[in-house]
């Protein structure tokens, strides 16, 4: 498994102002823009394909994120909030939308802009959404249009673990990038 090898070789990628909990575990081609975090007992593995993820975007406890070889690589945008306990597998996840707690995606799914997908909800492979949607169910599909109140409270979410990772960041101990 050359390509293995090579990707759990490489370098992670960390932008400025990452928060990263100890109890992460981040391994292979994985980058992470700036102003991001990732939270306690969060597993990324970029060992098969590589995992992408934006600046001020959040990947909340116990969240795990992988990809399939060589064939699906996991993206995920700008201004995204990864609630408690979500799988992400092998997805492409667009800028400003909230995917909720439990939430799991699966291979080649994509999550188009200012989109929620409602906790619990799981997204079979292949599924496509469109922009500005609530994504409910098991399985998940769209069951309405988002308000603009809804869509702006979508970033406040993503504002607001940024405050909070500034915190942790300014008390150290809790980081990997120390």
């Amino acid at each position: 498994m050359r390509e293995v090898k090579e990707r759990l070789l490489k370098r992670l990628q960390i932008g400025d102002n990452v928060f990263l909990a100890k109890s992460s575990v981040l391994v292979g081609d994985v980058s992470i823009g700036d102003d991001s975090s990732v939270w306690f007992n969060v597993t990324i593995r970029g060992d098969v394909d590589f995992v992408e993820i934006g600046c001020c975007s959040n990947i909340q406890d116990n969240s795990v994120i992988h990809c399939t070889l060589n064939k699906y690589p996991t993206i995920i945008g700008d201004y995204v909030t990864v609630g408690h306990s979500a799988v992400l597998h092998g997805c492409k996840i667009s800028n400003n939308c909230l995917i909720g707690i439990g939430s799991i995606i699966m291979d080649d799914c994509e999550i188009l802009e200012n989109s929620l997908v409602a906790a619990g909800s799981l997204i079979p492979p292949g599924k496509k959404f469109p922009p500005n949607v609530l994504i409910k169910g098991s399985p998940a599909k769209v069951v309405r249009e988002l308000t603009e109140d809804e869509i702006r409270s979508i970033k406040n979410y993503a504002l607001r673990y940024i405050e909070y990772k500034n915190v942790y960041l300014n008390l150290g101990k809790y980081n990997n990038c120390l």
